[in-house]
């Protein structure tokens, strides 16, 4: 077990400093396998997109990769980042590019996103961050890109209070978490796990006192370092890493 901590905390220290053009890497945790691409939002850019005013279709990866293309970017990563209505629109808050195209959802409802406290991933001057829905909303950090999703899965260093240890609920899951640098952690499983492991990957394998989750059943991945691209999903949001093009 010592064995199993120890490189377990290698890995999430390895992720905690590697550069850019070695973002992802696999890790197991409890028995499951991991995806794990961790980014410095003060030196890479990290933005949320959301389906533009006025259009009926989802969001793909190569539909964020043109939108890119018109500023002379590329996508370097990108992951799904939200749950939606029909129509694909956002449940939740939506900002992008400091504009708020969708307000902070704070009512009750049945369903993951409303499985209390859920939350905000957002990305601010060269700092992001995860914040619980409420205190989000006393704080009102001034924000460049945000979506909401729930539930939580740590909040404070605590593992969300209604996960349990035993659930047969499985999905394959993907969520984001903070690292303890401040690097932004983005996590898939490769295979169905329940909320209560997934939650222990953040908060103990890779030391994330704060981490959200965005889906279990659209969750979906662009990572070319570990080549993977799911370029069939169709989603209402995506968190995206660009990289500039040279002129």
């Amino acid at each position: 077990m010592k064995r199993h901590l120890l490189g377990l905390a290698l890995a999430a220290s390895s992720l905690a400093a590697g550069p850019a053009s070695a973002a992802c890497e696999e890790i197991r945790h409890l028995a499951d396998s991991y995806i794990i691409c961790s980014f410095d939002p003060a030196r890479e850019t990290i933005r949320v997109y959301g389906v533009p005013d006025g259009a009926t279709d989802p969001l793909t990866y190569w539909a964020v990769r043109d939108i890119l293309r018109e500023d002379r970017e590329f996508l370097v990563f990108g992951m799904n980042g939200g749950m939606y209505h029909p129509g694909y629109l956002p449940v939740g808050l939506l900002v992008e590019y400091g504009r708020e195209r969708r307000p902070l959802n704070r009512e009750a409802g049945e369903g993951n996103f409303f499985l209390k406290p859920n939350g905000v991933f957002f990305v601010g001057k060269g700092a992001a961050g995860v914040m619980e829905t409420e205190a989000f909303a006393k704080a009102q950090p001034e924000v460049q890109f945000a979506t909401q999703s729930g539930p939580m899965l740590v909040v404070d260093g605590r593992i969300h209070p209604r996960f349990l240890p035993n659930s047969d609920s499985l999905y394959v899951r993907n969520g984001v978490g903070i690292l303890p640098d401040g690097r932004v952690a983005f996590a898939i499983s490769r295979s169905a796990v329940r909320f209560h492991d997934f939650a222990t990957l953040f908060r103990d394998a890779l030391g994330c006192r704060g981490a959200l989750f965005l889906d279990g059943s659209i969750s979906s991945l662009y990572a070319p370092d570990v080549r993977r691209n799911d370029r069939f999903s169709r989603m209402g949001t995506v968190i995206a890493v660009a990289g500039g093009l040279p002129y």
